[in-house]
């Protein structure tokens, strides 16, 4: 099995069983202690597979009424990665279970955030596959 045989695995569906949308309202519940102060929802998306890595995005849209701004999001992947709300290596356990063994997940890290558009704005999450 190739690699790029493993994105069959990761559908929309499944990332939102791992990453469920309650966790954005509990994540600003968290941080604000109010869920409607929260500007923008967060989802799980993969984008690519590569023998030496698999790459997701953590995506950012405006909640209705919000706008999502860089000051919002430019400094996100180092809250993300510690929050034990958003739980990443909690993520990383589960896509690795998703794996069944074809492959293993390593290590993973969080880049910077990027604009993709007004409306999108995204971090990437890339997890070293061991094999």
């Amino acid at each position: 099995m190739t690699f790029d045989n493993l994105s069959y695995l990761f559908t929309p569906a499944a990332m939102a069983a791992l990453f469920p949308e309650e966790r954005t309202d509990r994540f600003f519940e968290a941080l604000f202690g109010d869920v409607a102060e929260g500007a923008y929802d967060i989802r799980l998306a993969f984008k690519e597979c590569r023998p030496e890595a698999l790459e997701f995005e953590i995506r950012l849209t405006p909640r209705r009424g919000k706008c999502l701004a860089c000051n919002l999001t430019s400094g996100l992947p180092a809250v993300l990665s510690r929050h034990p709300l958003i739980d990443i290596s909690g993520v990383v356990g589960g896509i690795d279970r998703m794996l069944g063994g074809r492959a293993r997940c390593g290590a993973w890290r969080l880049l910077e955030t990027r604009e993709i558009s007004r409306e999108l704005h995204v971090v990437p999450l890339v997890i070293a596959l061991e094999a």
